[in-house]
């Protein structure tokens, strides 16, 4: 990693420790978990967000060990009534596990979510709440977060969701074609997954957050 891109993961480092955010760096996607295991302890209940970097760096197959009482949203044969009794039960988990659409280098958190089962486990309910980013959602300001999740988070994700929206189809969101838009402009389809906008700054509650930065390129 060349000096340049390792001096920006550092002052983003800073800037969350600044806003009580507990940021952590690790090389590669292998040292994810080892760092993961001295955040949660054994029997803990845990729950997650949706997450393509929790499935790159192993880290929702640790969930599903057994070492944990895992809160499983995605078990085989659930039902939607039961999907909704998870998300509710993740607000009482010791640790919630998820990743963040973007990371400015002020050090705030930029996430978008449709359910916002996510979103809302993130401000409010676990213990404790780990995300995992790839430095790759590393950004210079709330401006270019929203850019990243118009044009390289929403439109894969709805890929792999299989919805039928705007993005999912030309590979970016409809309103960057409005040079007047406002940051929660999109489509109108009843499958649109950027329904609520957070932005998480200073926190109250110090170190609850915790972000973990890998040094490779890692989701959306």
């Amino acid at each position: 990693m060349d000096k340049l891109t390792m001096d920006r993961i550092e002052k983003t480092m800073e800037n969350l420790r600044k806003n009580n955010m507990k940021p952590f760096f690790v090389e590669k996607k292998e040292d994810v978990l080892p760092l993961i295991r001295t955040l949660v302890n054994e029997g803990d209940t845990v729950s997650n967000g949706g997450s393509v970097t929790l499935k790159q760096t192993g880290v929702m197959d640790e969930l599903k060990s057994g070492r944990y009482n895992y809160l499983d949203r995605s078990k085989e044969g659930i039902t939607r009534e039961e999907i909704e009794q998870v998300y509710r039960a993740s607000y009482s988990a010791d640790v919630y596990f998820a990743s963040s659409n973007a990371i400015t280098e002020s050090g705030y958190l930029y996430n978008v979510d449709g359910n916002s089962n996510r979103v809302s486990a993130i401000l409010y309910g676990p213990k404790s709440v780990v995300l995992v980013c790839g430095y790759n959602k590393i950004v210079k300001n709330i401006e270019e977060a929203e850019i990243r999740v118009k044009e390289k988070a929403a439109p894969p994700n709805t890929v792999r969701l299989g919805c039928d929206t705007y993005c999912a189809k030309t590979g970016e969101c409809v309103s960057l074609k409005d040079d007047g838009r406002e940051m929660c402009d999109g489509c109108r389809s009843t499958d649109r997954i950027c329904c609520n906008f957070v932005i998480s700054a200073q926190q109250r509650h110090i170190d609850r957050i915790k972000v973990v930065i890998v040094g490779e390129e890692l989701g959306y």
